[in-house]
């Protein structure tokens, strides 16, 4: 897929940023999230798996603010990471009216639960107080088209593994997308579960 399919807002932005050509990995991928397909990405640090979850989200939610609950669901390790997303977000959403919400352990749940309530398009969150803030039903995933997982090698041996595992329990039909450096076995379960007929793309 070619830069020249997404929409004006992304466009303008990689122009700025001077990004003419989409990567490697990018040609592999970006068509197929556009079409719908479930995947599991696997690719080194450095190949273009962050801004392929960021112009895939935008491209896929066109741009535009849509009633209150979120749409697309990005869970990521750690309150840093979460903001690092956030802020690699913004160049690319300035121009359109998404709503950007990061949601992770050190802040109020409370604060967090009413400022969800007030709309966002798109969540970045930790696994533990995602579900957290679901079991106190203070986010609605009923509209949700993406679920993704940002570097999942960081669920490897963690509790969190399993709190990822459970989101998509509370959710209907929903486009899965898997970005990590290393696949691991335990993904393989997903494939029986929630990630029927998923791609797996290496480079």
């Amino acid at each position: 897929m070619s830069f020249k399919k997404l929409i004006e807002p992304l466009k303008e932005t990689l122009a700025q940023k001077g990004i003419k050509e989409p990567l490697p990995l990018q040609k592999k991928i970006l068509s197929k999230i556009k079409g719908g397909s479930s995947m599991f990405v696997v690719a080194p640090k450095g190949a273009g798996k962050t801004t392929s979850i960021i112009l895939s989200v935008i491209q896929n939610l066109k741009g535009q603010a849509v009633a209150d609950a979120p749409r697309a669901l990005i869970f990521v390790e750690n309150k840093q990471a979460a903001l690092e997303l956030e802020s690699e977000f913004y160049p690319y959403v300035k121009d359109t009216d998404l709503r950007v919400y990061c949601a992770y352990d050190e802040k109020n749940i409370d604060d967090q639960r009413d400022e969800i309530y007030m709309g966002t398009d798109i969540v970045i969150a930790t696994p533990k107080r995602l579900n957290k803030i679901f079991f106190l039903n203070g986010i609605n995933l009923n509209e949700l088209q993406m679920c993704i997982i940002d570097d999942a090698h960081f669920l490897l041996g963690k509790s969190s593994f399993g709190d990822v595992v459970r989101t998509p329990e509370s959710i209907g039909k929903c486009q899965y997308l898997i970005f990590t450096e290393k696949f691991d076995k335990r993904f393989e379960n997903w494939q029986d579960t929630f990630m029927y007929n998923s791609l797996l793309i290496k480079q």
